[in-house]
C-alpha cells in the first residue's frame, strides 16, 4: 500500500518536471524518438505514451511548432519551440528555481513562522 501511495506521489511530481525537460530539449527541432532518447539519456522517464500526447497538447496550446521531414524512408514529425515556447520555457524556469530554493530551504528546516 505504502509502495503504491509513494509510486503515485512520484508520477505527480515527475509531471511537471518532464514538462520542463520536453520544452528545453524542443529549443532545438526534434521528433518524438529522438526526443525519447535525448530525455532517456538525460534521465528523465517519460513513456512514448506520454510524450506524444503531450507534444500535441504542447502545439495545440502554441508552444510548439511542428513540420513533416519525408526526405527519409519514414515520414518524420519535428517539433521545435515557437517564440511564445521560448518565452514560456523562460517563466516556468524562474518559477522551478524559486520553488526548488522554497522547497530546499522547508526540507532543511527553515520556517518562516519561527
Amino acid at each position: 500500500m505504502r509502495n503504491q501511495v509513494i509510486e503515485n506521489l512520484s508520477i505527480e511530481l515527475k509531471r511537471g518536471v518532464q514538462i520542463i525537460a520536453v520544452l528545453t530539449f524542443l529549443k532545438e527541432p526534434q521528433y518524438g524518438y529522438s526526443l525519447l532518447s535525448i530525455l532517456e539519456k538525460n534521465d528523465v522517464n517519460i513513456e512514448s505514451g506520454t510524450l506524444y500526447p503531450l507534444l500535441r497538447r504542447l502545439e495545440s496550446q502554441g508552444l510548439l511548432t511542428s513540420s513533416w521531414d519525408t526526405n527519409e524512408s519514414r515520414p518524420r514529425k519535428f517539433y521545435v519551440l515557437n517564440k511564445e515556447g521560448i518565452e514560456t520555457l523562460e517563466e516556468l524556469i524562474e518559477i522551478w528555481v524559486s520553488m526548488q530554493e522554497n522547497m530546499n530551504r522547508i526540507i532543511l528546516g527553515g520556517n518562516k513562522n519561527e
